[in-house]
């Protein structure tokens, strides 16, 4: 009997150790998958980090095979997708950019930057109405950090379509969550400035430039409001501000073009 029970231990012993084996080889295998694809997702961050970089000197042709090859390494990556889509829009490809955008929304629907991206190309191309939407989308999001630049952006998006009631409800929207946010009251400011509504205009960036630190748009935008105002001094006050806290930039240049050309 002990006999039979030894042999019945030996050849279970034999099938459980088989079965080890096996399931230390699915495991080396899992393993190695795993190490497999983070190694090619970093090699397309790489790529991709790459491809914006050639993009940005304006070698469009190296910018698309290092993003083809991060497409090859990792196609389910929506930074890849949404890299794409930039170069395709610089190359002029509508269709492409389009779908390369709607790839990275679908891999990451939650994204906002992704949101964001795509947002800022639908009103580059003249879709307002789209592009807005997704604007609001971002702004909305909770993981996305700077909701009063997505409010901005729609504000602009609807400048551009000469909807300037609408933007100017979402600039003041952007000065409300973020009366900081310079780029929210030179863009208000210069809303009011071209309807011709100096006081107001002025008004607000004396309160901005009297509370937070000026920028050179701000200050250059100060100087034709209170020229157009009438106040001399206070657009001499303004120049000399611009001057000495911004030498050598393109506001300073804009500057010394408007005292050439008054008119």
């Amino acid at each position: 009997m002990s006999k039979h029970i030894n042999s019945f231990i030996r050849a279970r012993g034999l099938a459980l150790g088989g079965c080890c084996g096996v399931l230390a080889l699915l495991l080396a295998a899992c393993a190695g998958n795993s190490h497999q694809k983070e190694k090619a997702h970093d090699a397309a961050v790489y790529n991709v980090q790459l491809g914006l970089a050639y993009m940005s000197q304006g070698d469009l042709e190296r910018a698309k095979d290092k993003l083809d090859r991060a497409l090859t390494q990792d196609p389910n990556n929506a930074d890849v997708h949404s890299a794409r889509a930039t170069l395709f829009a610089r190359l002029g490809e509508k269709e492409k950019a389009d779908g390369e955008f709607r790839a990275a929304l679908r891999l990451a629907p939650q994204d906002p930057r992704m949101v964001n991206n795509y947002a800022v190309y639908l009103c580059q191309n003249g879709r307002t109405d789209e592009g807005v939407k997704h604007f609001l989308a971002a702004a909305r999001n909770p993981l996305y950090p700077t909701p009063e630049a997505a409010y901005t952006n729609a504000g602009v998006c609807l400048r551009s379509a000469k909807r300037d009631e609408e933007a100017r409800a979402n600039f003041m929207h952007a000065l409300q969550l973020h009366p900081n946010f310079a780029e929210a009251q030179f863009q208000l400011a210069n809303l009011q400035f071209d309807h011709g509504e100096l006081a107001g205009a002025r008004a607000g960036i004396d309160n901005y430039i009297g509370t937070y630190n000026a920028t050179a748009d701000l200050l250059l935008l100060a100087v034709r409001v209170a020229r157009a105002q009438g106040d001399r001094l206070a657009a001499q006050r303004y120049a000399r501000k611009l001057q000495l806290d911004f030498p050598n930039t393109d506001q300073a240049r804009a500057l010394a073009a408007l005292d050439h050309n008054p008119g």
